[in-house]
């Protein structure tokens, strides 16, 4: 009898399989091209049959507006009124024209801050949410469910949502630069005592319209990008309960990190294509 023949049972049969993982470059690449190719297919359904989904979109933007604003505007006035307001309004106090702060905030606000915090939001409350939800619905084939009936989930679920957070982070960005403003105007009147007009007459002279519009179609690919990403990661959620809390956590995450690379290839370009942005008056 061989060393073989006299293990038991148990001990050859219970031997745990190893399991080949797929190349770190194919595991990264791959959820990518995927997502890119999501993104195509929602833009392609929602401008190729721009009908029947309005409803649906007009209510996740009320959803989504009803989640964000009361933390949008804490967080854009705390911010603006911290870091950059007094941080930076001490910078300049030292130089005796706490009123440039105004000019500052053109930069530190408008192009910066206010959209990230915008699009930091957005993404873990409603990108989460999204996630969530098209997670339980495959988990209990409901989506499966309506593949079988003839219904286009994609045209159904994801158009909609992809759509609404698209439109509702361009429009929060207004919200944003408003109250993160704000929030450096407090810092620099009250409490590091420059006058009113002088902030107002700094800023406004240094805002131009590529900041604005600037901000806003930042912004708006920023709601492009977590509408794809959550969704996607809802779509292909797997696992039960614990594989939908683990395609939220992921859904963030890789949302936050498009947003940081998309940032600065949009704020660099900006920049590069309009260099009177960079002259400070």
């Amino acid at each position: 009898m061989t060393a073989t023949e006299a293990r038991p049972a148990e001990e050859t049969t219970n031997r745990p399989i190893k399991v080949r993982q797929a190349p770190l470059p194919e595991r990264v690449l791959q959820p990518m091209g995927q997502m890119a190719l999501l993104a195509v297919v929602v833009l392609w359904s929602a401008v190729r049959h721009p009908r029947g989904y309005w409803s649906d979109v007009r209510d996740q933007m009320f959803n989504a507006l009803k989640l964000c604003w009361i933390p949008l505007t804490v967080s854009t006035v705390a911010f603006g009124f911290g870091a950059p307001g007094l941080q930076g309004g001490n910078i300049y106090l030292l130089f005796g024209i706490p009123e440039r702060l105004g000019s500052f905030f053109v930069m530190a606000s408008v192009r910066e801050f206010a959209p990230w915090i915008n699009a930091m939001i957005v993404a873990g409350v409603v990108g989460a949410a999204m996630t969530a939800d098209l997670g339980a619905r495959r988990i209990r084939e409901e989506i499966d469910a309506m593949e079988v009936l003839g219904i286009d989930p994609i045209r159904d679920l994801i158009v909609p949502r992809v759509v609404g957070v698209m439109l509702i982070t361009g429009l929060l960005d207004l919200v944003s630069l408003s109250f993160g403003v704000i929030g450096g105007y407090l810092a620099s009147v009250p409490v590091l005592g420059a006058s009113t007009g002088a902030f107002m007459s700094n800023f406004y002279a240094n805002a131009t319209l590529p900041d604005l519009w600037g901000s806003v179609l930042k912004t708006t690919m920023f709601g492009l990008i977590i509408g794809v990403v959550c969704c996607y990661k809802g779509l292909t959620a797997k696992g039960g309960p614990i594989g939908v809390g683990r395609a939220v956590n992921q859904a963030v995450v890789i949302s936050f990190a498009m947003i940081y690379i998309t940032n600065f290839l949009f704020t660099a370009i900006l920049l590069g294509l309009n260099p009177d942005m960079q002259v400070y008056k």
